[in-house]
């Protein structure tokens, strides 16, 4: 694989929710944007999302040459995948339209070119199966929700994925500003989605088990151990949590105790009865609140703790 091609123009392959907003961070970086889906009125979706979004990339910082002009639209993929240096895919998660798909693409597309899933569950080891000519640029890149203003981005390569693949793909994302991790290993779901399902499924246990409400679960969450994640992830944090002794001390202090609840955390059916529950108490937490202003809710504050964060690494 020719490593040292500069990735310039990107082709968006759907343009749901996640694919929309990762053509409104690809525009904010100064990159030519080529979009593609078939769905009535995607293009006047997606551009309303790119033109809702871009304050708050302003506010981040544009790149030089930054226009939301830089984006074109067509439903035609194989109109749209011309030129492209890196395809980033975010059709449905199914197995059988994503072979299809990688099959086309692998047969279109120059060997050059990166090949990069948003897939958030599936592996490339089986999507990439699809593809008789260039297998090896095939790549997991999977965002999390948004991706124009969440950093994480984890890459995992499939069992026929060049290193050299990894290494480019990694690197693109890092010269955006992304926080990249590689998986050595392929798990259904990757790795964040595992810890968000861990939590979740303990949440819901005690929500079913009358524990506790919906609403205070996610205070319990939010306005606890979430505060801290929101700074450092779980391992540093006990390293925190053990004092002068560090790890060590945590270890040999909670281990016990840690290990006697991991005993009894719940393992919940997800009954009519318990999603009707779930149900009824997100919807009480809300109250009058549309999604709209939840996520509104959610990105400035989001804004604020990304803003905060950068200082702290720019003063490190």
């Amino acid at each position: 694989m020719a490593g040292n091609k500069p990735i310039t123009q990107i082709t968006i392959i759907g343009t749901g929710v996640i694919g929309a907003s990762w053509a409104a961070l690809f525009l904010a970086k100064g990159l030519d944007v080529v979009a593609t889906d078939i769905a009535p009125g995607a293009e006047a979706a997606l551009r309303d999302f790119v033109h809702a979004a871009w304050p708050a990339l302003e506010r981040l910082g544009l790149a030089p040459g930054a226009s939301p002009m830089r984006l074109v639209f067509t439903a035609d993929l194989t109109e749209a995948v011309k030129g492209a240096d890196l395809v980033q895919e975010n059709g449905p998660e199914r197995i059988d339209f994503k072979k299809k798909l990688y099959a086309q693409l692998d047969e279109l597309l120059p060997f050059e070119t990166i090949i990069a899933s948003s897939s958030s569950g599936l592996t490339m080891s089986e999507i990439q199966s699809a593809c008789p000519f260039h297998p090896e640029r095939c790549v997991i890149a999977h965002p999390f929700n948004p991706p124009h203003l969440v950093p994480l981005v984890e890459i995992v390569g499939g069992a026929k994925t060049s290193e050299a693949t990894i290494k480019r793909t990694a690197e693109f994302y890092a010269s955006l500003g992304k926080k990249t991790v590689r998986l050595h290993k392929e798990v259904p779901g990757h790795v964040a989605n595992r810890l968000q399902a861990a939590l979740a499924r303990e949440v819901y246990h005690l929500v079913g088990e009358g524990v506790i409400s919906v609403a205070d679960v996610d205070t319990a969450v939010c306005w606890g151990p979430g505060l801290r994640w929101g700074i450092m992830g779980q391992v540093l944090l006990n390293h925190l949590g053990g004092g002068q002794g560090g790890m060590e001390h945590f270890l040999h202090q909670f281990t016990g105790p840690m290990t006697a609840w991991w005993k009894v955390l719940g393992t919940p059916e997800l009954t009519p009865e318990l999603q009707q529950k779930l149900i009824d108490g997100v919807h009480a937490e809300v109250g009058s609140r549309s999604i709209d202003d939840l996520a509104m809710e959610r990105d400035e504050i989001l804004l604020g703790l990304i803003e905060l964060r950068a200082k702290a690494e720019a003063r490190a």
